[in-house]
């Protein structure tokens, strides 16, 4: 029986992992990410099935090449995690899930934006701490007479377009490769113009290693309204967090949400009681509500686990039967 080992399995995810197993493999579900230190539990597999901030790294690919495993799939769209020039070098397969309900991210960076947009964190923090009082600072703009600006409108930035347009904003668009689906919920402009333009700026981006990282620099958020709003679901390498913080103590920004991080590993899976391990993390979380931040959930819902467990599945049974995916990492 072909034995798959997933790691980052949640204990919610269990049952899912079980129900949709329609093929029948054999299972060993870890709830941690991979790591140099649980490595050894794939021993024995035929494949592993990796989520975001796993380590696939030279390390440990060339121990899962010692133990003759071949395939080394991720159940997300991102596949920087792994080393793909050491996996080619050992002939490794690397396929990954291209897309999983993209109204999953899209509902949170539309729930974030309008947090802050409507400083909700602010008023409900208030009323917890028993301030029922209208403060100045809670008086917001109405998002169907404001512009909404998505940077990248893939599926997932089209879909958080789609729910905006049909709260009555004006939605903006940038991408490079701009697409009929989405202009039937986006102005595409030029990036400077939805910059100057939106009152709320939401990134949908992907992240290319040595290629995009920290495009949200000072320059970027310079071009953006003082008061505006930015919201990254996205992947954390995109943004310069010292300039986000630097625009923030400047009040040159308007609020900051975000549920990515760089170096993530240092973040996720963990509880802080005092200071967090990252310096310009730590310091954007005590502008506290003009920053808020979730812990990576964007894809943490039933349709989205489904697809990525499915399309998972899917891809190895796939590449039993034909040596390939229709999701392969090119490995070139």
């Amino acid at each position: 029986m072909f034995k798959i080992t997933a790691y980052g399995v949640r204990p919610n995810e269990v049952s899912f992992f079980n129900d949709l197993n329609k093929y029948d493999y054999e299972l060993n579900l870890v709830e941690e990410l991979l790591t140099h230190d649980n490595i050894e539990t794939a021993k024995g597999s035929d494949a592993v099935l990796l989520r975001a901030n796993c380590v696939g790294d030279a390390t440990n690919l060339t121990k899962l090449n010692e133990w003759g495993i071949k395939y080394v799939f991720t159940r997300t769209v991102g596949f920087n995690h792994i080393d793909l020039k050491k996996a080619a070098e050992f002939d490794m397969k690397v396929a990954r899930v291209p897309a999983y309900s993209p109204y999953a991210v899209a509902e949170l960076a539309m729930t974030l934006g309008m947090m802050q947009l409507r400083h909700t964190t602010q008023a409900t923090n208030n009323t917890h701490n028993g301030k029922f009082v209208v403060e100045a600072g809670l008086f917001s703009k109405e998002v169907h007479s404001s512009t909404v600006g998505i940077v990248g409108t893939g599926k997932i930035g089209a879909t958080e377009a789609s729910l905006y347009k049909g709260m009555g904003a004006k939605v903006l668009g940038y991408d490079p490769y701009p697409s009929d689906y989405a202009a039937q919920f986006v102005e595409f402009v030029s990036l400077e113009e939805l910059l100057t333009q939106s009152d709320l700026v939401s990134l949908h981006v992907p992240y290319f290693p040595g290629q995009n990282d920290q495009m949200v620099d000072e320059k970027f958020l310079a071009q953006m309204k003082a008061d505006a709003v930015l919201v990254n679901t996205a992947r954390g390498e995109l943004v310069d967090h010292q300039a986000v913080l630097n625009a923030l103590k400047a009040n040159k920004l308007g609020s900051f949400a975000t549920d990515v991080f760089p170096n993530e590993e240092l973040f996720l899976g963990k509880t802080f009681d005092g200071e967090l391990p990252d310096k310009v993390v730590n310091e954007l979380n005590d502008f506290y509500p003009r920053v808020i931040m979730t812990a990576h959930v964007g894809s943490f819902t039933e349709p989205a686990l489904e697809d990525m467990i499915s399309v998972s599945y899917d891809n190895f049974h796939q590449v039993l039967e034909t040596g390939h995916t229709d999701n392969d990492v090119d490995l070139k």
